[in-house]
């Protein structure tokens, strides 16, 4: 009997197109009030599309205001920005960036109406108010594909240094209105940048695909977006023939990714993506790449030896069928197939080792310490910290 009890957060209206960033002015000009735009440094302001988009809100005689985040956003950048703007009237907000970006936005979307702290709601390290709202409406236009963060509700922030920490403003008031996801937008991503967005993009959806919180409704959407990244991904990373299609197909499976994450959770890779990057100058695609052969193959093997009727050992073994698209004799051979496909594109793709971003031995008990977030609760096998002190030293 089909029975299992599942919920379907709030999510944003999508809008997915080619060229859909023409949209962009006709969805903010209903608002009232002005208008704040949140961009990366420099790849989308140099572009003409960012001088359509301003010549369209001037000739509507609209007044609007520029952020630029060239990092992973801080608290203390956040609310410097909210004071910045608290008094400039703003209406509506629209975030055209990477994932940071989004973040950025999402948190300055839920503070301008009052003008807390992010320090007021950041899980973990905050003073653990509740949210009360509202937020700012916001329109997120992704221009990787990688975070899904503009279908998520939580904006990531990061404070890096020897006490570090990577944690979340998480509501579902801050969930933005519209997605507008325009897969031409990812014509300006370097090779190293697709590398690490898509191998984001990709473990968020196997880590949603095992999670414990996994339903069927994650389950119908990770498994097709693993197959669309499949492949999408190589055409776009090699810039061949199809990278159009390619890119589409990223942007459409980052997108999931950010689906499936907000409501099935993720796994071991994010739970210790957190610290990591924290702790040292490790992009967070980066990490995940560079994590997720290694954390894959431990939680098989460790499912094998003390749970082997685990359900995500049966997942596992289909999304390397799926990979791979390979005859395989049995779950245990595809289980280890997919290993030695992600395994593969870890080699292709020259993902570095840990030591690169500057840790050690000495690191990891602090890594570990510090990796039993909300990702690691969703995990589909308990890791000891052994196990996972193990698993980082497979990568270091």
């Amino acid at each position: 009997m089909f029975n299992q009890d599942f919920q379907i957060a709030r999510l944003p209206a999508v809008h997915f197109a080619t060229g859909a960033i023409d949209k962009l002015p006709s969805l903010l000009l209903p608002y009232t009030g002005n208008i704040l735009l949140v961009t990366g440094k420099a790849a989308f302001t140099d572009s003409p599309r960012w001088q359509h988009l301003t010549q369209t809100l001037n000739a509507a005689g609209r007044t609007w205001h520029h952020v630029r985040i060239s990092d992973e956003p801080s608290p203390e950048q956040i609310d410097a920005l909210v004071k910045e703007h608290r008094d400039h009237q703003i209406g509506v907000i629209a975030a055209i960036g990477g994932g940071s970006v989004l973040d950025a936005a999402k948190a300055i979307a839920g503070l301008l109406p009052s003008g807390d702290s992010v320090l007021d709601y950041l899980e973990g390290v905050g003073k653990g108010l509740t949210y009360q709202g509202p937020a700012l409406p916001w329109i997120a236009v992704p221009t990787t594909a990688g975070t899904g963060s503009e279908a998520t509700k939580n904006a990531v922030l990061s404070s890096r240094g020897e006490a570090g920490y990577k944690k979340s403003f998480r509501d579902e008031q801050l969930v933005a209105q519209v997605a507008l996801i325009d897969p031409d937008l990812l014509d300006t991503c370097s090779q190293a940048q697709l590398a690490a967005n898509g191998m984001d993009a990709f473990t968020q959806l196997l880590e949603s695909w095992v999670s414990l919180g996994a339903s069927p409704f994650t389950d119908a959407l990770s498994s097709h977006a693993m197959a669309i990244f499949r492949d999408g991904f190589w055409p776009a990373y090699n810039n061949d023939e199809n990278a159009g299609e390619g890119r589409a197909k990223m942007a459409y499976a980052s997108m999931i990714s950010g689906i499936t994450l907000a409501q099935a959770g993720l796994g071991s890779v994010h739970g210790l993506a957190a610290p990591l990057g924290a702790f040292f100058p490790a992009p967070h695609g980066e990490v995940c790449g560079t994590l997720l052969a290694a954390a894959t193959k431990a939680n098989i093997e460790i499912m094998r030896r003390r749970d082997n009727q685990n359900p995500a050992l049966v997942k596992y073994a289909e999304a390397g069928v799926l990979l791979s698209n390979r005859y395989v004799s049995s779950a245990e051979e595809a289980q280890d197939t997919l290993i030695e496909v992600l395994e593969d594109w870890q080699e292709k793709l020259q993902l570095p080792r840990l030591s690169t971003y500057g840790m050690t031995e000495k690191d990891i008990d602090r890594v570990v310490k510090n990796a039993r977030g909300n990702s690691m609760k969703t995990n589909p096998v308990q890791l000891t910290n052994g196990e996972l002190a193990a698993l980082i030293q497979s990568r270091l």
